[in-house]
This record gives C-alpha cells, sequence and structure tokens, in this order.
C-alpha cells in the first residue's frame, strides 16, 4: 500500500482503501484475473485512486490479504481464548473463523497467499490455536499424549471442508480456493462450529455408553 510509514490515513483516505478492499474481494472471488480497472468500478472509485494507494495489483493483492488475516485474528480474540472456557472458546472462535472465511474467500485463499505480513498473522494465529488446544488438554478432553499440532491441522481441515466441500448447499465457492460471501449463514456457522468442535474433539465413532 502505498502510504508514509507511521502515517495513519486521512478518514477519507481510509474509507477510500477500505472501499476499494472491500470490491477488490468481491471482483477477485468471481474472476481472479480481474484487473486493477475492474476493481476500481467496482470501488466506485477512479483507476488514478486505486494506484495512489496500491503501487500495483500485487500490492493489492497483498493489501487485501493481511486486512482479511488481520479480520481473522480479530475473530478469534472475539472468543477470548487466553480467559474464556476453553471449549466455549473454541466453538465461539471457530463460528467466528466461519463468517470470515466465507465473506474473505479470495483474501484468505490460495491465490493471495504470498503476503509476508499476512502470513506473520497467520503464524501467530496457528500459535494461538495450539495453545487454546493445549488448555483443553489439560482438561482431559484430549487425550495428554495427543499431537496438538497434528490436532490443529485436522480442525483447520475440516473448517476447510465445511466452506469447499458443499457447493450444493451453498458453501462451495464459484472457484477452487475461494468462498462465497455469507456462503456460511445458509448453514448456521453455530451448528457447524459445534459438529466440527465435536468431530476434532470425539471423531466419528460411536460415543461410551452413559
Amino acid at each position: 500500500m502505498n502510504r508514509t510509514p507511521g502515517r495513519p490515513l486521512r478518514a477519507d483516505a481510509e474509507r477510500s482503501v477500505r472501499a476499494i478492499l472491500a470490491a477488490a474481494e468481491r471482483v477477485l472471488a468471481e474472476h481472479p484475473g480481474a484487473t486493477m480497472e475492474q476493481i476500481a468500478e467496482a470501488a466506485g472509485v477512479t483507476r488514478t485512486t486505486v494506484h495512489r494507494r496500491f503501487a500495483n495489483r500485487q500490492a493489492l493483492v497483498d493489501a487485501l490479504a493481511t486486512e482479511a488475516a488481520a479480520k481473522l485474528a480479530e475473530a478469534i480474540e472475539d472468543g477470548h481464548p487466553e480467559t474464556a472456557p476453553p471449549l466455549v472458546a473454541l466453538h465461539r472462535a471457530t463460528a467466528n473463523v466461519l463468517r470470515v472465511k466465507a465473506a474473505w474467500g479470495f483474501a484468505l485463499g490460495p491465490a493471495a497467499a504470498g503476503s509476508e505480513p499476512a502470513a506473520r498473522i497467520h503464524e501467530e494465529i496457528a500459535r494461538r490455536c495450539v495453545e487454546l488446544l493445549g488448555r483443553i488438554q489439560e482438561q482431559g478432553v484430549i487425550a495428554a499424549d495427543a499431537d496438538l499440532e497434528w490436532v490443529r491441522r485436522v480442525y483447520y481441515a475440516l473448517i476447510g471442508e465445511v466452506l469447499h466441500g458443499e457447493p450444493a448447499h451453498g458453501c462451495g465457492p464459484a472457484t477452487a480456493g475461494t468462498a462465497t460471501a455469507g456462503t456460511t449463514t445458509a448453514l448456521d456457522p453455530d451448528a457447524l462450529a459445534a459438529r466440527i468442535v465435536d468431530t476434532v474433539l470425539h471423531g466419528v465413532g460411536p460415543r461410551p455408553a452413559g
């Protein structure tokens, strides 16, 4: 993003950037090869305005990926993973993540994965996820000898399957690796979060009697 380090954007400039990023997500989710001109048109701004904020298309995609990663981090923070009861935190964070991933399918997909700032945010998210799983493990819900990094990967895989695995029910993307904005609402993110958490913690085998 073309901005002076340490100098916050004016309110109108900030609104312009937000509008451009929101438009970029909408346009690129449907047409990954869309041009800066098409994004500018969708944002309701001139091409010059877009180029003033972003040096080139890759800079725009990188900023979009970073913005989406920050939204994801905020969604997890809203679950209070360090202070809430661990299972409550995991459920709430999962539902929040489903909503964010559905709304930012392109920015959180492979096509926008090259942003180093976004990668650092995702690394921190993964670390916090393992820490939360560790709190659950301490309660005896996860086996004491379980590899928490593997548990995290299974958890991530289930979230990905929910978002991309059922196109007939509105959760699938128009193109591989992206999700359609708002799609999880059709199946209720809270209900899906409960299923994901239950599967991660208890698998799919029969429950013990009693």
